[in-house]
């Protein structure tokens, strides 16, 4: 349901301001129309990510190998991959795409994975592939391919999954072909951000075992970095692959209505706010 992004500002400003004329008068009624600022700030979000890019005006290659500028967007994490051999998967944002003909400027979201294999005389330790940071700046060959569901319609779509998180296409390559680059592109306030998700994961697995703290991640703040191959070939097969990519909104808009909710029966039920509210009547009929 598209709707100018000019109507769901306002539409949220409205919310915000009704609920703290109400706040005071009318607890429940003002928590109602919070969560309506909530939901046209949520339909904000997704009207703007599913509208600020056009995979079909980005030149990707054409299914040719080719070189690609990028930047880091969304951080991993350095899995086991076999004896010796390690895997990493990141989101980037494409700069520029160059192949042996031509060469252009490009912005499109890429899943990116990155394997290495250690060296049989040496120890395999995943320090040999460190992890790749928000704002980093790559050069690497590959082949970009569009993403692709299984063959099955009551499946779960995976390429639009994607989609709506800005990945237009994937790809995968060595790390021993990736040419690190000077600078820094991005922002500094989604940098913060990054930060305080990685310290989140890693407070998370300190709790959990590690399998289980994989998929706490996925269904609580949507990192799938730490499910395993096997498991999510299995869960995107049966359909069921959205119980792990829960948007972490979703589950903070849950909290926030259980935590007000939480909040407002406590406050309705404890003695002292009934003491202020007969002294509140008796003023007001100056008894």
């Amino acid at each position: 349901m598209w709707r100018p992004p000019r109507w769901w500002v306002i539409a949220a400003v409205v919310f915000l301001v009704s609920a703290s004329y109400l706040l005071k008068r009318k607890r429940r009624a003002a928590f109602a129309i919070a969560l309506g600022a909530i939901f046209a700030v949520g339909a904000l979000t997704i009207q703007i990510r599913g509208s600020s890019r056009n995979p079909g005006m980005n030149w990707l290659g054409d299914g040719e190998q080719v070189t690609v500028t990028a930047h880091v967007i969304a951080e991993g994490d350095v899995q086991p991959d076999g004896p010796g051999a390690w895997h990493q998967r990141i989101d980037v944002e494409t700069e520029r795409v160059e192949s042996e003909a031509q060469a252009k400027q490009s912005q499109a979201g890429v899943r990116l994975n990155i394997y290495s294999q250690s060296d049989p005389a040496g120890s395999p330790t995943s320090n040999e592939m460190p992890l790749f940071r928000y704002g980093q700046r790559i050069k690497f060959p590959a082949t970009l391919i569009a993403p692709r569901n299984y063959r099955n319609p009551g499946a779960f779509d995976y390429a639009g999954y994607l989609r709506d998180h800005g990945i237009s296409v994937t790809a995968s390559t060595k790390y021993k072909s990736i040419e690190m680059l000077p600078g820094f592109s991005g922002s500094r306030i989604e940098q913060c951000r990054a930060q305080v998700h990685r310290s989140i994961v890693e407070k998370v697995h300190l709790l959990w075992p590690e399998r289980i703290a994989g998929l706490m991640d996925a269904i609580v703040i949507g990192e799938e970095a730490f499910i395993g191959r096997p498991t999510r070939m299995d869960f995107q097969r049966s359909g069921t692959y959205h119980v792990l990519v829960v948007s972490g909104m979703n589950v903070s808009i849950l909290a926030v209505f259980t935590c007000g909710r939480s909040v407002t029966c406590a406050w309705e039920r404890s003695p002292q706010a009934h003491k202020r509210d007969c002294v509140d009547s008796r003023l007001r009929h100056g008894n």
